[in-house]
């Protein structure tokens, strides 16, 4: 974060409280005193446009913001088998954790699904995808931005994803790392929150089906590091229009609460790049968190709110709080993947233990506990 001194506390005991701001929801009301100014990087494969998009009032010196900002990070979404049944009631569908996602500025998590009712199941073992109601559960609970850069999102194939990117532009969503072309996929969603100018970028790492699913400048897609020169050109680029950086990306082996050597390896990279921050998920399993060098990582979110008993139950919600010129610091608000596919919050003892585990988690990362390690 250019002209501001970044830290994070070593241990969840030195973490200060995260003021609660609620988040603003893109195409919703703004309301009395919002400050946050939002650009929508959606396009769909014919007629690309961007999204829906407001400004509010902006803070005095905007662009040396005195104030904090809280972003929010979470796992892998989809609304399927029994989380299909939440869709009946959006507003409630991830039930009380929606709390803590509404607490932060942004809240970002990956919506791993097609939203659609057409399109052909590509040759894969598993295919997911759902309706419309799927944006506006996510935004009623307080998330304000999702990366769809997956290995489920062209699950249906390129109708499917054709589907799936008008109508997050007709719910004016703001999703990251599919477009109609490779220019769209990779771009950048640029926000303000706060004074603080923020990039947004979702990239995945998984292989299977990488190169018929990649966007091209010919063709619509995800973006996939199949790529790896245009996702470093993409980080580079990001870096030059926005003060904070950040990379969600789609990568791991599946089970594995340790980052393998494509994650760690990528991580690198995308930290010489100018990523100020890397949160990730896709291997089913919360995996750890620290610094590389002046990147804050966070390797893996787990599942969130997820369609079936998987490699582990364990989740929560990573909160960051951004403060220019001071520490930032870190909170992780542990749950637990319940019966009907909802995120609970872990409570007393429980919670305890698995803000321990959490921690722990770091061991196999190489990440260190402070800025610079």
């Amino acid at each position: 974060m250019a002209g501001a001194t970044i830290a994070i506390c070593a241990a969840l005991a030195a973490c200060g409280t995260v003021a609660a701001a609620g988040a603003v929801a893109v195409g919703a009301a703004v309301p009395p005193g919002a400050t946050r100014t939002v650009t929508s990087s959606v396009g769909i494969s014919s007629g690309s446009r961007p999204g829906g998009s407001f400004t509010a009032a902006p803070l005095p010196g905007a662009g040396r913001s005195s104030r904090t900002v809280t972003i929010a990070f979470a796992g892998d979404v989809h609304f399927t088998g029994r989380t299909a049944r939440l869709l009946r009631h959006p507003a409630t569908a991830f039930g009380p954790i929606a709390r803590v996602l509404r607490s932060a500025d942004l809240t970002v998590l990956n919506l791993e699904t097609a939203v659609t009712r057409r399109g052909v199941p590509q040759p894969k073992s598993y295919h997911f995808r759902t309706g419309p109601r799927a944006f506006a559960a996510l935004a009623d609970a307080g998330v304000d931005v999702a990366t769809m850069a997956n290995n489920h999102v062209l699950d249906y194939g390129r109708v499917g994803l054709a589907d799936t990117l008008a109508t997050a532009r007709r719910a004016h969503f703001p999703v990251l790392g599919i477009g109609a072309d490779a220019a769209a996929a990779w771009r950048p969603y640029l926000v303000r929150v706060n004074g603080v100018r923020i990039a947004l970028l979702g990239v995945s790492q998984v292989a299977e089906l990488a190169s018929s699913w990649v966007a091209t400048p010919t063709r619509s897609g995800e973006a996939n590091t199949i790529y790896l020169r245009r996702t470093l050109a993409a980080v580079r680029a990001a870096r030059k229009k926005a003060r904070v950086v950040i990379v969600f990306m789609h990568w791991g082996t599946e089970g594995m609460s340790c980052p393998d050597p494509a994650q760690t390896s990528l991580a690198r990279r995308l930290s010489a790049a100018g990523a100020s921050i890397i949160a990730g998920s896709h291997a089913h399993m919360l995996q750890g968190s620290g610094w590389l060098g002046r990147t804050f990582v966070a390797y893996g979110m787990g599942n969130f709110l997820w369609w079936q008993h998987s490699y582990s139950t364990a989740t929560g919600v990573l909160l960051l709080t951004l403060r220019p010129h001071k520490p930032l610091t870190w909170r992780f608000v542990p749950a637990t993947v319940s019966r009907t596919g909802q995120p609970v919050l872990d409570r007393g003892a429980a919670a305890r233990r698995a803000r321990a585990r959490y921690r722990a988690l770091r061991a196999c990362t190489g990440l260190s506990s402070r800025p610079g390690g």
